[in-house]
């Protein structure tokens, strides 16, 4: 078994496939998870805390505790699965997990190639550009204005941050486990280059029996793989009958969710915008009932629909300039974004039969979910890089597919609501 605690909903499934896809039973549960699972425990049990707009004295006790349950259960390997580009409260996350099982090391390993996530010389890279000039630099709440990985993190704690170039990368497995093992007695933090995947090849053979290893997903691929012991995962779950179209939602800011909305204006998918300006005055209620109104009425029809946050920069500029007027941090104004599309989504539930889903973007995936009541998911297929669909684990049955805001290709919706309507 393995034990990994995410940051959010997205993180835990893009995680969670690499595990399943080698044929691990991996399961996603919200924190606090249960202690008293019964005897049946998924290989790869993931543990999504929803931390990453947290304070850091929230992230830190939801982590802590979090891998504190995980080690009740007999649990003896970890893996804190952070944002790609090191978003979030990193440090505060790696300190509880490190602090909970009173260790004082841990390899990290940001690299996700398949998604564009290169590090070279330290310096972390989004799809050729340095992060601090890629889109993350304009995030809304965590903008990346600096590409050395050892500084970002350094910045967050007061243990000791070190990192090894590509250069021992590519001499191989054996040589790069001994750098490790070196630099264990002079660092507490071990951030490692990634240049394509066979550096990951590489460095999930040299780390497959480190005790705590913390990053992006990409390196979990090779580590199921190198870890599998043969084990074929077990299918329980009744994929739920298709009765009505698909409900698709996006709360992302991201390019690509951008394209990828405006791909399915171009496929001629019914498409609403939800107002986000229209959220902190007296036409909200107004204007969600409207856009239920739209949803359910299609959705009856069996037409796929998409509703989505406005996406347009001067908009997004007006909504926070007013949510600030207001007094409402930055935290605050996204969460009362996504949580007013979480309302959409479960009010069309509630007057529809749809139990097929695509959500894209951390916080929206994490609203809806806790709207609808979804106790835990079980990760099932992959439809691109890091990007699966996955079943509730509770009544009533829904299959979801939840979009990390910055994944995907252009088609990818289109991808997606083929997936969902194919079972």
């Amino acid at each position: 078994m393995i034990g990994i605690i995410a940051d959010d909903i997205t993180g835990a499934n893009d995680i969670g496939i690499m595990f399943a896809k080698a044929d691990w039973q991996t399961e996603v549960y919200p924190h606090p998870i249960n202690t008293k699972m019964g005897t049946f425990l998924p290989s790869a049990l993931v543990v999504d805390t929803n931390s990453r707009l947290d304070s850091y004295k929230e992230a830190y006790h939801k982590v802590f505790t979090s891998t504190k349950s995980l080690q009740s259960l007999g649990i003896n390997q970890f893996f804190n699965k952070t944002c790609s580009v090191f978003r979030g409260n990193i440090g505060a996350e790696f300190d509880a997990m490190l602090d909970a099982l009173e260790a004082e090391f841990a390899v990290i390993v940001l690299g996700f190639p398949k998604n564009g996530r290169i590090t070279l010389n330290g310096l972390h890279y989004v799809h050729g550009k340095r992060l601090a000039e890629s889109e993350f630099r304009f995030d809304p709440v965590h903008p990346m204005d600096n590409s050395d990985l050892t500084a970002i993190l350094q910045a967050q704690t007061k243990r000791k941050v070190a990192s090894i170039n590509i250069e021992v990368v590519e001499q191989g497995s054996e040589k790069l486990k001994q750098e490790i093992d070196k630099m264990r007695t002079q660092c507490n933090y071990l951030i490692l280059d990634v240049k394509d995947q066979s550096s990951l090849k590489t460095i999930a053979h040299a780390i497959k029996e480190e005790k705590i290893i913390c990053g992006a997903s990409g390196i979990a691929e090779e580590l199921a793989v190198e870890m599998n012991k043969g084990e074929q995962r077990t299918w329980s779950n009744t994929v739920p009958k298709l009765e009505t179209g698909v409900l698709c939602a996006a709360g992302s800011l991201m390019p690509q969710t951008y394209h990828q909305v405006e791909e399915m204006k171009r496929r001629d998918l019914p498409v609403f915008e939800m107002n986000t300006k229209l959220l902190f005055s007296e036409q909200k209620s107004a204007h969600l009932e409207q856009l239920v109104t739209n949803l359910v009425t299609l959705l009856k029809q069996g037409k796929d629909v998409l509703v989505h946050s406005s996406n347009q920069p001067e908009i997004v500029t007006e909504t926070k300039q007013i949510g600030a007027g207001l007094g409402f941090s930055k935290t605050t104004i996204s969460r009362i974004v996504s949580e007013s599309l979480a309302f959409v989504v479960d009010e069309t539930c509630k007057r529809t039969n749809v139990n097929r889903l695509l959500l894209a973007g951390g916080e929206t995936s994490a609203s809806v979910c806790s709207k609808l009541g979804i106790e835990g998911l079980t990760v099932w297929q992959e439809i691109e890089p890091g990007l699966p669909s996955c079943i509730s684990l509770n009544e009533p049955a829904r299959m979801l597919v939840l979009k990390s805001g910055s994944f995907g290709s252009r088609d990818f919706f289109a991808k997606a609501i083929h997936h969902l309507k194919e079972y």
